[in-house]
């Protein structure tokens, strides 16, 4: 008990470092992606619940990448992620993203392998793109066993309140266990890169992952933001403030 009560303490201080964090990117016109990947069953929704829910919505946007539709496959396969990358003051994170192409689909047949081979190059210069207009990026990871991830499908299962959680591309997944493990590898190797690292956590036990991962994106996030500056004032509420005494 004494440990999920660190936990729990720990995750609602980092909670509030987050909340002041979005105060100073709203203010200072800064942006921060952050992106999720991960097995099924990682804790992903979990743990952008345990982000979104405290931070301003109107200065938050949570992305759920799924296949691209139609007028998406036309596209050049990186569009629809320009789309999404958020503008100033805005924090956007992507519950999966670019990485599909050098994931699922060269693993489901969709694209061929001088395709998946091109898209690491595209990737990095893309995310580089990004952190040199000043986005900040934040990538995790959360890794789990076959063992953790089969006990979390029956725990949906038995549950029906969540069984619309494990589907069959879960399952379909699971069955090609080694072959993800070898594209997460080939992930790791050619897109974690100094500027744009990869971290991940181990997220066998929910509530360490969400801790973990929340000190790191506090840390990225916060690095060289003065959060106890005193924040600018519009002029009419100043002066609304004034008369008000």
């Amino acid at each position: 008990m004494a440990d999920k009560k660190a936990l729990h303490d720990e995750l609602e201080a980092l909670q509030a470092e987050l909340v002041a964090i979005q105060h100073a990117y709203a203010q200072e016109r800064r942006s921060a992606v952050i992106v999720l990947e991960g097995w099924d069953a990682a804790g992903k929704g979990g743990l952008i619940r345990r982000i979104a829910w405290v931070l301003d919505p109107r200065h938050l946007t949570v992305w759920p990448i799924k296949a691209p539709n139609a007028v998406e496959r036309d596209e050049l396969w990186l569009q629809r992620f320009w789309r999404r990358i958020p503008g100033a003051g805005e924090i956007a994170i992507f519950d999966r993203s670019w990485y599909g192409r050098v994931l699922v689909e060269p693993i489901e047949g969709l694209i061929s392998a001088q395709s998946c081979e091109r898209a690491y190059d595209e990737i990095n210069a893309f995310e580089r793109t990004l952190v040199d207009n000043d986005v900040r990026l934040v990538k995790l990871f959360l890794d789990i066993g076959a063992d953790t991830q089969l006990e979390r499908f029956r725990s949906r299962y038995a549950n029906p309140a969540k069984r619309w959680k494990i589907t069959a591309d879960d399952i379909r997944n699971r069955a090609r266990w080694q072959d993800y493990e070898q594209a997460y590898a080939r992930m790791f190797e050619r897109c974690s890169t100094a500027a744009t690292p990869w971290t991940r956590i181990d997220a066998n036990h929910k509530k360490k992952a969400r801790v973990a991962a929340m000190r790191h994106i506090v840390a990225a996030l916060g690095e060289g933001i003065d959060l106890t500056a005193t924040p600018a004032v519009d002029p009419v509420v100043e002066r609304f403030m004034a008369a008000s005494d």
